[in-house]
């Protein structure tokens, strides 16, 4: 009779389909984020989960020093493990390291390269491991390990795909850095473009990083997220950036505001956003910026927006913006006390400002937050 035949695998295949299937979707994983120290945990897991490991370890290659460190650790003791450096060629993944192979140690004491210290200060006992070079192009960045086999020995097959994995490793690394040194690139030009707008009046010096810094001081305490952090870190550097288009006889007039020339500065919100509109990256972060002078009854400028119509980012900007008014020398007045301050932001609370940012914020500061 027809039907439907049944395909016996032995132990081996069995092993290695499961490996491979592991294998797909642990790379999967680690490079559905560009988070270095989110990739390194990750590794970790699946490393150990590939070759049916007791622990493991990421040693990445600090070329500068010449050393090995350990980055991420799982398994017991793993705090203190992190905290090791090893020269390259000492131990066996300085080993792996300076020689680009890898290797299989069934009795680590047996083994002359072992080197004891990491168990010691750990008081984690290895016997045996896997070590594999972690390789972009034909660089060594990296050693992974799986450490202490749960059942039998590492043989060439946990060899195998350990180093197929740390191969994506180095991949999900080196874009996870490129990234990084993007995004540093990015917000270096951010920054100095701020900047630019602070050379011209010589009484606002540090009034953007100050801003900055009382901004995202709220925005954790109201528990904003990593990437909303993110953005309104960079709305609170650029908030002042239409500044560029007010005139120098405006931007520095020491004496009060002609309301003509009140007019002509209550534009610099409004240039702002028109500057940075048609850079797509940015536009979660532009109406924090247009709205980081409109005032929660409706009397700001330039929309004239009530409440919650406002950003809240634009509304999170504007107290930390205030504050930093009220707190420096300015060619009118001296600065003022930060508690008359605090008083006067609560006064304003329900008119100016937010009174849930207003409190957050002063919650925020007197914490032992790192502002100034």
């Amino acid at each position: 009779m027809g039907g439907e035949k049944t395909v016996y695998m032995d132990k081996n295949t069995e092993k290695k389909l499961r490996q491979l299937n592991a294998l797909i979707k642990m790379t999967s994983l680690i490079n559905s984020t560009l988070d270095t120290r989110e990739i390194r945990r990750r590794s970790i897991e699946a490393a150990q989960a590939l070759v049916n490991a007791e622990a493991g370890s990421l040693l990445l290659i600090d070329s500068e020093k010449g050393e090995l460190f350990f980055e991420v650790a799982t398994g017991e003791k793993s705090e203190k493990v992190k905290e090791i450096r090893l020269k390259i060629g000492e131990g066996i993944a300085g080993w792996v390291a300076e020689k680009g192979e890898p290797v299989i140690v069934d009795d680590v004491e047996k083994d002359p390269r072992f080197f004891k210290g990491v168990d010691e200060k750990s008081r984690f006992k290895t016997r045996s491991l896997i070590g594999v070079p972690v390789k972009t192009k034909d660089r060594t960045i990296g050693v992974l390990e799986a450490i202490n086999k749960k059942d039998g020995k590492f043989d060439e097959d946990d060899l195998e795909i350990l180093q197929a994995f740390a191969n994506q490793v180095a991949i999900a690394i080196e874009n996870a850095n490129l990234y990084k040194e993007l995004k540093e690139t990015f917000y270096g030009t951010i920054e100095a473009l701020a900047e630019t707008i602070e050379k011209r009046d010589p009484y606002t010096g540090g009034h953007t990083k100050r801003v900055m810094e009382y901004s995202l001081a709220i925005g954790r305490e109201l528990g904003l997220s990593e990437s909303e952090l993110e953005a309104l870190k960079l709305a609170a550097i650029l908030h002042d950036i239409g500044k560029i288009g007010i005139r120098d006889k405006i931007l520095l007039k020491e004496d009060k505001l002609t309301e003509e020339e009140a007019m002509v500065m209550n534009m610099h919100p409004k240039y702002g956003a028109e500057i940075l509109e048609h850079i797509k990256q940015l536009r979660d972060v532009i109406p924090g910026i247009r709205g980081h002078h409109e005032r929660y009854d409706g009397t700001g400028y330039p929309d004239h927006l009530r409440g919650e119509e406002i950003p809240l980012f634009a509304r999170i900007i504007s107290v930390a913006d205030a504050y930093d008014a009220m707190t420096t020398d300015r060619p009118y007045r001296k600065a003022l006390n930060k508690e008359f301050v605090y008083e006067e932001l609560r006064r304003s609370s329900g008119r100016h400002f937010d009174p849930e940012v207003v409190n957050a914020f002063i919650k925020a500061m007197n914490k032992d937050i790192d502002t100034p």
